[in-house]
């Protein structure tokens, strides 16, 4: 008898995208990724800057964001409103170096009887003015408004659809979350002049 020959396999095409990581999803499930990170006008809910990488986090992003904001517009906004994702002390303080409020909620302390709101020694002058910041009134408000501001273009994106990417290759993915974008300004631009 002859030798059994083992039926050729069919090629397989690779089912993720090499320049994606593996990301936590908001379902608990782990899957390739990228992070996109959308920069609104609180009163507008226009996209006003848009970042993609393929780092899970968001802390570190919103030094970046500025920079970005500042290339695009030639001026930079005056305040950042962030989730509490984005603490991390070191944009704080970058940003308070040149003149820009975060109003990002600052990180509960392990010691429970340390008041949160208050200067640490180690603090810089910028991360001690944030704590004080976010432990009035004022920017407790500011950053209960986040939901129904910021977090408004993220929330149409996935309304709309947006949800994952057929494209692969983080220059392709940017390129669909500026098409987005751009539409999504569009249709601010319409509610505003149509109102």
């Amino acid at each position: 008898t002859k030798p059994r020959k083992e039926p050729e396999k069919e090629p397989r095409a690779s089912t993720t995208d090499a320049e994606a990581r593996i990301m936590k999803m908001a379902d608990g499930g782990f899957r390739p990724a990228f992070n996109v990170q959308f920069a609104s006008d609180t009163q507008s809910y226009a996209i006003a800057g848009v970042s993609v990488d393929n780092v899970g986090s968001d802390m570190g992003k919103m030094t970046p964001m500025n920079q970005i904001l500042a290339a695009d517009y030639g001026q930079r906004p005056k305040q950042h409103l962030a989730d509490g994702g984005y603490a991390k002390l070191d944009d704080i303080k970058a940003l308070a170096e040149i003149g820009i409020e975060s109003y990002v909620p600052v990180p509960k302390p392990r010691d429970a009887n340390r008041d949160r709101h208050a200067p640490r020694p180690s603090d810089p002058p910028g991360v001690a003015a944030w704590r004080e910041r976010m432990g009035c009134e004022a920017a407790k408000a500011i950053y209960k408004e986040r939901a129904a501001t910021a977090e408004c273009a993220n929330a149409q994106a996935r309304n709309r659809g947006l949800k994952q990417f057929v494209v692969r290759g983080l220059e392709k993915v940017k390129a669909i979350a500026l098409w987005y974008a751009l539409a999504h300004d569009m249709a601010c631009t319409w509610r505003l002049v149509w109102a």
